[in-house]
């Protein structure tokens, strides 16, 4: 001890709440939606039910592509048990020891149970990143420097280039190839709105399917770490085993959804054009489709007379 503390945890280490990425996304996003609420009173009759529906299942869309970037909860695993605490210390501490493993890093969580032991408040969350631009040794190595718990070095070491585990490359070229086809699933998802703004409705199914479809690689690519066997993370006498998470899941569905969306707007297309455009309120009005013939005056004097 130095002064009454120990020199290598000058102070205790805080959870992390809110990831700013991900904050910052679903604000833009939210700022969106409630511009189009504020408008949508000024639609009329059974148009501003499928403008809404529309609307918010679009953006909907959106902000899951662009938030599954940055959550780390793509492959996700929990363990309780009892196992040191510090390097080189006797002393066993009762936790529950986190992974979670997102596109671009891994965050490792250590929670005590309870929280207060030892005289310290046991609650971390440490993110080391492994995306093109990082480098998740030095993270790692800083990870040493600051003393951390050593179940979360532990962890931590599993993923690091010179783990015997050889999972760090899989990972990081999963995640950076799942994050590109993402990125252009954005970009198809933002060219099918556009089409659908105007009269060519069936290309905006086309490029709905193609948003979908990037989407499914985008989660075969991430899987192809499954085809590198995983090292056993022993905590204590308990093993931490890892699944896919709820961004998997989640993007799975998504992508199901814009598949079966883009199917339903080209069946529709070619079965009832009609229907498809009332929904995407497109369809002309009647009175302008058909011009009526103006009513014809005539004069009953020139009638009589047979003229």
């Amino acid at each position: 001890l130095f002064d009454g503390i120990y020199p290598f945890y000058p102070q205790q280490r805080k959870a992390a709440g809110f990831d700013i990425s991900t904050t910052i996304v679903i604000v833009v996003f939210l700022t969106l939606a409630c511009s189009f609420l504020l408008i949508i009173p000024g639609i009329r009759g059974r148009a501003r039910l499928y403008w809404t529906l529309r609307v918010l299942l679009s953006l909907f869309v959106g902000v899951v592509i662009v938030v599954v970037q940055f959550t780390g909860d793509w492959e996700t695993g929990w363990v309780q048990a009892n196992t040191s605490y510090k390097s080189f210390s006797p002393v066993q501490v009762n936790v529950d020891v986190g992974l979670h493993i997102g596109l671009a890093g891994v965050n490792v969580t250590l929670r005590g149970n309870p929280v207060k032991q030892i005289n310290e408040t046991i609650n971390y969350n440490e993110h080391f990143p492994w995306n093109f631009g990082a480098d998740y040794d030095h993270s790692y190595s800083q990870g040493l420097q600051k003393g951390l718990p050593s179940p979360i070095l532990y962890v931590a070491e599993k993923f690091s280039r010179q783990s015997p585990c050889a999972v760090h490359r899989q990972y990081r070229i999963a995640g950076h190839y799942a994050s590109a086809t993402l990125w252009v699933a954005f970009c198809t998802w933002i060219i099918s709105n556009i089409l659908f703004s105007m009269p060519v409705l069936v290309y905006g199914g086309y490029m709905l399917l193609v948003t979908g479809a990037f989407m499914i690689f985008s989660l075969l690519s991430f899987s192809t770490v499954r085809n590198s066997p995983m090292c056993l993370i022993q905590i204590g006498t308990r093993t931490l085993h890892v699944a896919y998470g709820g961004s998997f899941w989640l993007m799975l569905a998504i992508g199901l959804l814009c598949l079966v969306a883009g199917l339903t707007v080209v069946a529709m297309h070619h079965l009832n054009l009609d229907l498809l455009k009332t929904f995407f309120d497109l369809r002309e009005d009647k009175a302008e489709e058909y011009q009526e013939m103006p009513e014809l005056i005539i004069n009953p004097h020139f009638v009589n007379k047979g003229l």
